[in-house]
């Protein structure tokens, strides 16, 4: 190591991670030799001192000095310390020029320590650049030595670089592992500013790296930048003292704590923004002072020369030079605000980075809240169900019996109060799997007017109930058979009209569809529901669509619901392409509409009962019939059983999959009736175990279990139909008929 980096080794820290040795020092003496080390020890103590306009003079005027070959090696130490400023300063285009010159000049030299260091001050300069691969090759040459060496000292600064690598690749996890590793090594020699400088950007991969990988790296963070803190503040570190402003705003901003967020961004903006005043003044003030004398003589002799030639027009060289000073403030100026304003943006990247990866954690901790919503609606709905079938069951079983005329409209307004409970949780499933995007559009054939007659027939009940009529008015010119989810637009149809016969008493609700075009095969309709009841307000208007609204509270007590039945209407229109629209006053009533396109049919192959609205049913042909019970709910086996012996059908009863199994195995019956969740094995696994030895024999599925997600399950299991409880009897022995009448077909294990 040279007499000029002995002597102020202890300078090094201020400049990130090197020592300062370089070429073995010749004995050269002399007055110009003491003046080349004054002005570099000057350069070096201004540095310290942070005056780097000083500095940067200081050490150009050395370098001036040493372009003697004879001061090769002086001349070399001062350029790696040129660079090194440079680099502090932010200037790293000149910084990477100058060390890749120091470079050139060390490579074949022999001096393998020299060089180690300035490949280190190389591999930082390109990351700080964005040159990361060519960072990582300096990296990895000076690696090489300083590990052959056993140099942990100058090792440590190697490692402080790969983690500002792996920073800047976004290896979060693989940055903060480097700078652990370097961290003990500065704080054990004395390196308080490399240490600092290692904390620091150690914050930033804590603030970044995913929870996952460390769980709590918010804390880690917090507790890493108030050591920062402390480094800077007690050894006057004013550039990495700016930089903690800028991370504790994103600390604040992961708190949600805005307010501090923007005290310190701004705090940050302020400091940051004079501290780069001061060091593109120390630049400008020192515009390749230090670069090769030769090349500014030639410079100013050909300058020189062309003034000469300028001589005749004095007046037009003084123009001519006032342009150019001019030209120079104006590129000057639009340099400094380009380089202001990529900082800016820069800034604001980082932080929109950060709200990303916010965002990020925010939408995966919704996925498992949904999830979980999903997995708890479908467990609660099949509790709900279980006890339900009992009231339903009983209540129809008690109907039967003939009761008193005060008995009867007790146990008739049970049976609604039971059929509304059911509504509200096939809503609320509904509603879940819309909502989960777990619903499919089908392509059927149908008749438009006959479902929308159909639906009318329906809700004419509803409309008796409160003395309201109901209006049809169809545009004859559509087309007869149309392609599209006809169940669908029925359950859009009578949310809509179910709604506005709720709030209408004593009025008219009307249902009108228009054609607006035909084209291309395809017709796009219009469709209203108009009503003259109670109106919606123009606040509410705005949330009537959503889960769970209603127009007031006022509203709910008096009409009852739930305001799941628009949100379901809303969510199925989306799904078809279309969009809800709503007008209304209060105490005038309300028209929704809709456009929706559907495309037109020539062959018409539409299920004539779709939702088994009319049951053709001979209970003569299910009389004497061997039914199968499989059932483990006592109260649901007794109601079951009464159900089916009041058809005067034979009925057996088991209590469980294995005793199902053997009673098949023992008994000739015409069907059986499965439950799915029983103890020991499932009511799916006995039905494959019966399929092995009967694939004739007809088995249903009764149960509670929302299974229109999984009917291919079922049916792939043997099963040839499923009931879902609670049940409406006529349902009941539609299915069971259909079914029986439908045994010849053998069904594929």
């Amino acid at each position: 190591m040279s007499y000029l980096a002995k002597r102020y080794k202890f300078l090094s820290p201020l400049l990130l991670c090197f020592f300062l040795g370089f070429l073995g020092h010749s004995q050269i003496t002399g007055d110009t030799l003491s003046l080349i080390q004054k002005n570099y020890l000057d350069g070096r103590e201004s540095l310290k001192n942070q005056q780097f306009e000083k500095a940067i003079k200081s050490f150009g005027e050395a370098y001036k000095l040493a372009s003697s070959p004879q001061y090769t090696n002086e001349k070399m130490e001062i350029r790696f310390s040129i660079a090194q400023l440079h680099y502090y300063l932010l200037n790293f285009e000149k910084a990477a020029s100058e060390t890749r010159k120091i470079i050139e000049h060390l490579e074949g030299s022999g001096k393998y320590h020299e060089l180690a260091e300035a490949q280190t001050l190389l591999g930082l300069i390109y990351s700080q650049m964005g040159k990361l691969d060519e960072a990582e090759i300096y990296l990895r040459k000076a690696d090489a030595w300083f590990s052959s060496q056993n140099d942990e000292n100058n090792r440590a600064s190697v490692l402080l670089g790969f983690g500002i690598l792996e920073l800047k690749r976004e290896n979060f996890k693989v940055a903060i592992n480097y700078f652990d590793a370097a961290i003990p090594t500065f704080a054990a020699n004395n390196q308080p500013y490399n240490e600092a400088y290692a904390k620091l950007n150690k914050t930033e991969a804590l603030l970044k790296v995913s929870p996952s990988e460390i769980s709590n790296s918010i804390s880690l963070a917090k507790s890493t930048l108030e050591n920062v803190k402390i480094i800077a503040d007690q050894n006057s570190f004013t550039k990495l003292k700016i930089e903690t402003y800028r991370l504790s705003s994103y600390i604040a901003l992961r708190d949600n704590d805005f307010g501090v967020a923007e005290q310190n961004l701004a705090i940050y903006e302020k400091k940051n923004d004079s501290l780069y005043q001061v060091f593109l003044k120390a630049i400008s003030a020192g515009v390749d002072m230090q670069t090769d004398v030769v090349k500014y003589n030639e410079i100013i002799e050909k300058q020189q020369n062309d003034l000469d030639k300028q001589q005749k027009s004095i007046n037009f060289g003084k123009m001519t030079t006032g342009l150019s000073i001019a030209l120079i403030v104006i590129l000057s100026l639009l340099t400094l605000s380009l380089y202001k304003n990529n900082n800016l943006r820069a800034k604001a990247n980082e932080l929109l980075q950060d709200k990303n990866n916010e965002l990020q954690l925010a939408k995966e901790k919704a996925e498992k809240a949904s999830l979980a919503k999903a997995q708890f609606l479908s467990t609660i709905t099949h509790e709900l169900r279980t006890p339900l079938y009992a009231v339903t069951g009983l209540t129809h079983l008690l109907l039967e019996e003939n009761p008193k005329p005060e008995q009867k409209e007790h146990l008739n307004s049970l049976k609604f109060s039971g059929e509304y409970l059911l509504s509200l949780i096939n809503n609320i499933l509904d509603l879940n799997k819309l909502e989960a995007n777990k619903v499919e559009l089908e392509r059927t054939t149908f008749h438009l007017k006959k479902r929308i007659n159909d639906v009318l027939i329906a809700l004419k009940k509803s409309a008796d109930d409160r003395k309201n009529n109901l209006h049809l008015e169809f545009d004859e010119s559509i087309p007869e058979k149309l392609v599209g989810d006809p169940l669908k637009l029925s359950q859009i149809l009578i949310n809509l009209l179910g709604n506005s016969l709720k709030f209408t008493q004593n009025g008219d609700v009307t249902i009108r569809v228009k054609k607006m075009k035909e084209a291309n095969e395809k017709v796009l309709l219009h469709f209203e529901v108009e009503d003259n009841g109670v109106g919606i307000s123009k606040k509410k208007q705005k949330s009537i669509f959503e889960s769970f609204s209603q127009a007031s509270l006022q509203i709910n007590r008096k009409f009852g619901g739930t305001g799941l039945g628009l949100a379901i209407v809303k969510n199925l229109l989306e799904l078809m392409g279309s969009r809800i629209q709503l007008e209304s006053q209060l105490g005038k009533g309300s028209k929704f509409w809709f456009d929706i396109y559907f495309a037109i049919s020539e062959e018409i192959s539409e299920n004539k009962n779709p939702k088994n609205i009319i049951y053709d049913v001979d209970y003569i042909a299910l009389e004497n019939r061997n039914v199968l019970v499989v059932e483990d709910n006592k109260i649901n086996q007794m109601i079951t059983k009464k159900i089916l012996e009041k058809n005067k059908m034979q009925c057996t009863v088991a209590d469980n999959g294995m005793d199902a199994i053997k009673l098949v195995q023992e008994n000739n019956f015409d069907i059986v009736l499965m439950d799915i969740h029983m103890p020991g094995i499932s009511g799916i696994e006995a039905t494959q175990e019966i399929r092995k030895f009967n694939k004739m024999l007809p088995i249903i599925a009764l149960t509670a279990v929302t299974i229109d997600e999984n009917l291919d399950d079922f049916y792939r299991a043997g099963f040839n139909e499923i009931i879902p409880k609670p049940f409406k009897t006529e349902e009941f022995f539609e299915k069971i008929y259909r079914t029986l009448e439908n045994r010849k077909i053998p069904i594929e294990s």
